[in-house]
């Protein structure tokens, strides 16, 4: 399927999540002030967020971004419920937990929700394959492990999940448009894979069915970060 025209200008813009992987917070603002013309969308991982806390949400935020806080959370349902809550305060657009910490935990996650928050739902990192997966004792493969723990996200209510560009299009079969997909490990043509194992061009992802796409390395270990992201859109064909 082709890419639609109305989603190659402003609108594609808006499905592109920026990865804050730098480890200060003047780091941090100084690329969110070079790319905010660009992008409304950022996410703050554990790096960022264990070196400079919640304040750094804040800081972000108060640039009139948005901010996905990715924690990846995965512990007894009671303390995530807690985290959710938490991340609720401070007025994050999305937070994610592991879906293999279960129904009763996701369950906990979702009641625990409030206001517009998407609490999505991780499956398998597309840092992992089946030998991973074999690992820790999961003799599935990895598009059949995404699907499994999507179900159990969907069915305990999850909004969302992420998942590697190479399981858009079986996600989207099997839950049409209940679920957003959020999409790691988008490599741009020109770009390395680095540790990404199960990578997509962002043209390829948004045309298997992403809802947004997250890019991080390619834009922000460039010289020139703001031109990075005008080549991308640029091959997207924006």
């Amino acid at each position: 399927m082709p890419l639609r025209r109305e989603t190659s200008l402003g609108m594609t813009k808006d499905k592109i999540i920026v990865a804050l992987d730098v480890p200060t917070k003047r780091e941090t603002l100084e690329l969110v002030e070079k790319l905010r013309d660009q992008i409304s969308f950022f996410k703050i991982g554990l790096q960022l967020y264990t070196a400079e806390g919640p304040e750094i949400l804040r800081a972000v935020l108060s640039t009139g971004s948005k901010v996905w806080l990715d924690l990846k959370l995965h512990d007894i349902p009671n303390t995530v419920a807690r985290a959710v809550e938490s991340a609720n305060r401070l007025g994050v657009e999305m937070f994610t937990i592991h879906l293999s910490g279960g129904s009763e935990m996701i369950r906990a996650a979702t009641s625990a929700r409030a206001g517009n928050m998407l609490l999505l739902g991780v499956t398998v990192l597309t840092s992992s394959t089946e030998e991973t997966l074999r690992e820790i004792g999961i003799p599935a493969k990895v598009d059949d492990q995404v699907l499994r723990l999507a179900k159990v996200g969907v069915e305990a209510g999850i909004d969302g999940v992420v998942a590697s560009s190479h399981e858009i299009r079986p996600l989207r079969r099997e839950f049409g448009n209940k679920i957003k997909i959020v999409v790691p490990g988008i490599r741009p043509t020109w770009s390395e894979p680095g540790d990404q194992k199960r990578t997509m061009t962002p043209r390829e992802a948004l045309e298997a069915g992403a809802d947004y796409l997250v890019i991080g390395r390619p834009i922000t270990a460039h010289p020139n970060p703001s031109e990075a992201v005008a080549k991308i859109l640029n091959e997207i064909g924006g």
